[in-house]
């Protein structure tokens, strides 16, 4: 029963939230700024959307690519079709469950693969570590380029003293969780270090592989679609279309950590793109209307391709 709670709230939370921020969100607009808004979406130059959505496809293909190097290091093998498809239904599940995408990619390889679950979930681990340090080169490029903005974005939003309790408090339970882990003899964290064992060796998997440079070239392949699928899109306004490089990365970081950390953005993504671009004198109208453009188009296609390999997966592994 608690389980069956807890993952009730795991996906009404974060709907929530989202649904709340779209409220918040709407209720700051007249309605004289809700039809400009509209105004946008029926002039929008929609070839600039659709070039995004291509060049994330790209971005998908090459994630699915790149698994395979970890898998093989492993001494497994998995076909590129089935990576594909299970890339394309864990970008599905991160719409519903923020991160169940990566466990839904192990459980598919293990049911069509036959690889261990420990070692399916330790490679995509290990790949979004890889992620997560390119993610914060671009998160230093921002800071680089942008600091002062940015600087008055996190104060304003964030008051100085806030954010000193929340280091303090983070940097105190990280010390505890490390001792806790080290020196714990309790069941339970007993049989967490069993089962990393084997995340441990996916994880490992990246350092010791053999093609490490091509896995790198893909790392480095897929954030630069992403990067590149959200800046063509600011094409498709005419106010955005002369926006500066540094603030389309700055916007990429901050509407990143809104994907990340919500249930793929909903709500958060277009309330978050909308406060960067006024730091830029866009107005609040035009950086909304282009947040829900580009998430409503992304979000067409993650879903579009994740129905699609739902279909065709159990149908191109019939023997298995």
């Amino acid at each position: 029963m608690k389980q069956k709670i807890s993952k009730w709230l795991s996906i009404l939370l974060p709907l929530f939230l989202g649904v709340f921020l779209i409220v918040y969100q709407y209720n700051q607009f007249t309605p004289d700024q809700i039809i400009e808004m509209k105004g946008y979406f029926k002039n929008a130059n929609y070839f600039y959307i659709s070039l995004s959505l291509v060049i994330a496809l790209f971005g998908f293909v090459s994630r699915a690519y790149r698994w395979k190097f970890s898998i093989e290091q492993m001494g497994y093998t998995s076909k590129f079709s089935n990576n594909l498809m299970a890339v394309c239904i864990g970008y599905f599940m991160n719409l519903t469950i923020p991160r169940s995408g990566e466990i839904s990619r192990a459980l598919i390889v293990k049911k069509y693969e036959n690889i261990p679950f420990d070692k399916a979930f330790g490679t995509i681990v290990a790949e979004r570590i890889v992620d997560l340090i390119l993610f914060f080169l671009f998160v230093i490029t921002a800071f680089v380029l942008q600091f002062k903005v940015l600087k008055n974005f996190v104060l304003n939003t964030i008051p100085l003293e806030k954010l000193i309790i929340l280091g303090i408090i983070g940097i105190t339970g990280g010390v505890l969780f490390l001792l806790l882990w080290i020196y714990s003899k309790w069941k339970f964290i007993l049989f967490l270090k069993e089962k990393l064992s084997g995340l441990m060796e996916g994880m490992m998997s990246i350092v010791k592989m053999k093609q490490k440079w091509p896995f790198l070239f893909h790392s480095l392949f897929i954030w630069f679609t992403y990067l590149l699928m959200f800046y063509v899109a600011v094409f498709a306004l005419e106010e955005t279309s002369s926006i500066s490089l540094g603030a389309v990365i700055t916007a990429f970081v901050i509407g990143s950590l809104a994907i990340g950390f919500t249930n793929s953005g909903f709500g958060a993504f277009p309330l978050l793109i909308a406060q960067i671009f006024l730091l830029y004198s866009i107005p609040e109208t035009v950086g909304t209307a282009f947040g829900w453009l580009v998430w409503i188009s992304q979000t067409i296609l993650t879903i579009s391709l994740g129905g699609i390999s739902f279909l065709l997966l159990p149908l191109l592994n019939k023997n298995k």
